[in-house]
């Protein structure tokens, strides 16, 4: 049995969320909060094998706990929860230790999927809304995993973009241009089927090449 702990401060959507893991055979939801200073509280005290996060909450919100549990050492497997698309946010929360997201709209499949697939030690990356790549005229050709092949430079320049460092940073760590390293993420981008520097790192950490 899949423990689950839901931290939302909305009423509707938790108990939404609620009802709907109620469906599954294999998850039970045993503790819930309504914003982040209790879930500071409730989450210690339950050790729950999937935590439900919403990432915009009163008090403290989603990346505060991700922080404060991560620090603590008492963060368990974490899928932020979102209405917000928005790549830059997301990577923060992966960065702080979440093992995935999803987009509060997705279906109680992929939800059940999600938390599965967290709760056994994978990740999970939603992709780009299909509505936000249409909106945006965005058509990044998907590459699979086993066909991304980054030379020994191209994953230094990835760590690098990882870790936030700017093009002008990178060059000056391992000591090329700005260009240079221009190239390199180009490349990057290209070989990975994606559009920007965020997804790229995303990625990377969904197909373990981080």
């Amino acid at each position: 049995m899949i423990r689950v702990c839901i931290v939302e401060d909305q009423t509707l959507v938790r108990e939404g969320l609620r009802s709907m893991l109620s469906l599954a055979d294999d998850i039970a939801v045993i503790a819930e909060a309504e914003d982040g200073e209790e879930a500071l509280k409730v989450v210690p005290s339950v050790q729950p094998d999937v935590l439900l996060l919403d990432y915009q909450m009163p008090r403290l919100d989603g990346l505060g706990v991700l922080r404060h549990l991560s620090m603590a050492g008492r963060l368990p497997p974490t899928l932020i929860l979102t209405t917000f698309d928005d790549d830059h946010l997301l990577l923060n929360g992966v960065q702080a230790g979440a093992k995935g997201y999803l987009l509060k709209d997705v279906s109680l499949e992929i939800l059940l999927q999600a938390i599965r697939v967290v709760a056994g030690g994978g990740r999970w990356l939603q992709p780009v809304s299909t509505e936000r790549v249409m909106r945006g005229g965005l058509t990044p050709k998907a590459v699979p995993e086993d066909h991304i092949n980054l030379t020994e430079r191209e994953q230094e320049v990835l760590r690098l973009m990882a870790g936030g460092f700017s093009n002008r940073e990178i060059a000056g760590i391992i000591t090329t241009t700005e260009g240079t390293i221009k190239s390199y993420v180009s490349n990057i981008l290209s070989k990975m089927g994606v559009r920007d520097r965020t997804r790229a790192v995303l990625k990377a950490m969904e197909t373990q090449l981080l």
